[in-house]
């Protein structure tokens, strides 16, 4: 099999748009961010799923970003690596949500339920640790980095403009969670799913229309003969 890069970057719209739909799927009945859930095969599920969306998002906004690196400049560069921060972060917390919560809550609820209130975007009664500083980064990632990469894609005009909007301003929206109860947690990341479904199927057909190679139209000269 030959690998183009036609095909990588249809294989990032894919990525993106996966990650997009998991996104959405796994907000729907989302449990409760407390320790008692954490005990649940759901909960594993989940925070599984929402690894791989991680790792799916990351692959997709580098296909966008290097489909429209010329024209998106300096800010497309700087809102991807921040971008990309946020979910390589996204994707270290929730396989700690997966694999680790799980094994101490029985031991460690109350280090549980503050971990689950600082990914949530409260204050935690104690010290998390380390994983204070994973979920900030995570958090001002997806934040700024949804925001300036949104912008980067909108002005550079390649992928759909909607879905480049709904991208920046979804992304700011998450800030609200600081001052809003939890169950709007839910709600407040759907229209990034949605965005990355959008950008995804964009980068998908933008490859599609991309004109072919002509062929060259000077004349062909035969080989003289002896």
């Amino acid at each position: 099999m030959t690998i183009t890069s036609t095909g990588l970057t249809k294989a990032a719209g894919v990525a993106a748009a996966t990650a997009g739909a998991i996104f959405v799927a796994v907000q729907i009945n989302h449990p409760p961010m407390v320790a008692a859930s954490v005990e649940t095969t759901e909960w594993v599920v989940r925070s599984t799923a929402k690894a791989v969306m991680s790792a799916l998002a990351l692959a997709g906004i580098t296909g966008m970003y290097l489909h429209t690196r010329r024209r998106a400049g300096w800010l497309g560069l700087v809102g991807y690596l921040l971008f990309a921060a946020g979910y390589l972060a996204m994707f270290a917390t929730e396989v700690i949500a997966a694999t680790v919560l799980p094994t101490v809550v029985g031991v460690q609820p109350g280090y549980v339920n503050d971990v689950l209130v600082s990914a949530a975007g409260g204050t935690p009664a104690g010290d998390i640790g380390g994983l204070q500083t994973l979920l900030n980064l995570s958090g001002v990632g997806y934040l700024l980095g949804g925001l300036t990469f949104g912008i980067a894609l909108f002005r550079a005009g390649i992928l759909a403009r909607w879905a480049t909007i709904l991208l920046a301003v979804g992304a700011v929206g998450t800030a609200a969670l600081a001052v809003l109860p939890e169950g709007f947690n839910r709600p407040l990341a759907v229209p990034v799913g949605i965005a990355l479904i959008g950008l995804g199927v964009s980068l998908w057909r933008c490859v599609d229309r991309s004109p072919a190679p002509t062929a060259s139209l000077a004349p062909v000269r035969e080989p003289a003969v002896p």
